[in-house]
């Protein structure tokens, strides 16, 4: 009797203890915040969908933080992966190409940007989502907030699914995602009664909004008020970020987010 008593108390505190480790498994959507053991539970559960989000470490004017496209990717993905419910993140991919720096070009000739060479980078995006692959993802999503290396990530996705043809996985770069953040954006704040040479094209009022509407602590919204115009030699091109507000930026990031989910959707209910 005494035996059996002792084995009940075994498997009884076995229970409670159990029950303290699935209490303790964050509400996250991010990779890095959980263990092995409940990724590997929550891929078996359905979460089958890695976004693999690529920022980029770089300047964007005297006013913005040299790590707006990690921070604005970082959260984008973060509602994106929530808005799908199967999906998860990846950590943000934050060194991509920028230009040379023997001779020193495009945003390299500013102090804090960091490149790497294009063969690199893809390279690295190709070992992630093969490690993604092998551990039971079925569909690897690049999300890619930077123009300069659009075209990297379709080679990647081309030679990832040629490498995956017969297998479970899949891998894509939704074009809705960049458009959204860049033409479609644009085309918002025009039909608001913004001119191009407001909007502009790097580190202008678009950038600047869509970062106020996620990081506000990574703009120097003080010192960008009261300066004049800033252009070129100041890192910021076509553009005036003085006019951008937090309320701009979320017209954007509310865009961006549909427009993705909706397209992630699609592929994936096509397979």
């Amino acid at each position: 009797m005494r035996r059996v008593l002792q084995i009940a108390f075994v498997c009884v505190g076995l229970s409670c203890s159990q029950a303290r480790v699935w209490a303790q498994t964050p509400d996250t959507v991010q990779l890095e915040d959980l263990t092995w053991t409940e990724l590997r539970a929550q891929i078996a559960a359905g979460k089958t969908t890695i976004v693999i989000p690529i920022g980029g470490t770089e300047q964007s004017g005297p006013y913005v933080a040299l790590g707006k496209h990690n921070a604005r990717v970082q959260w984008l993905a973060t509602r994106i992966a929530r808005g799908l419910g199967n999906a998860l993140v990846a950590p943000v991919v934050a060194y991509v190409p920028e230009g040379g720096y023997s001779p020193q070009t495009s945003h390299m000739r500013f102090p804090g940007t960091i490149t790497v060479p294009d063969d690199v980078f893809e390279k690295t995006l190709e070992s992630a989502a093969n490690s993604f692959e092998v551990h039971g993802f079925k569909n690897v999503v690049f999300l890619g907030d930077h123009g300069g290396y659009q075209s990297d990530l379709k080679q990647v996705v081309a030679r990832l699914n040629k490498a995956w043809a017969g297998t479970h996985a899949r891998a894509f770069v939704p074009p809705e995602y960049y458009e959204a953040s860049s033409d479609g954006y644009a085309r918002m704040l025009r039909e608001k009664g913004y001119r191009d040479d407001q909007i502009g094209t790097h580190a202008g009022l678009a950038d600047t909004a869509l970062l106020l509407a996620v990081a506000p602590q990574m703009v120097r919204v003080d010192a960008m008020r009261t300066a004049p115009k800033p252009g070129p030699a100041d890192g910021v091109y076509g553009g005036d970020p003085r006019g951008a507000t937090a309320a701009l930026g979320r017209l954007g990031i509310d865009a961006i987010v549909a427009k993705t989910i909706e397209a992630i959707r699609k592929e994936t209910a096509s397979r």
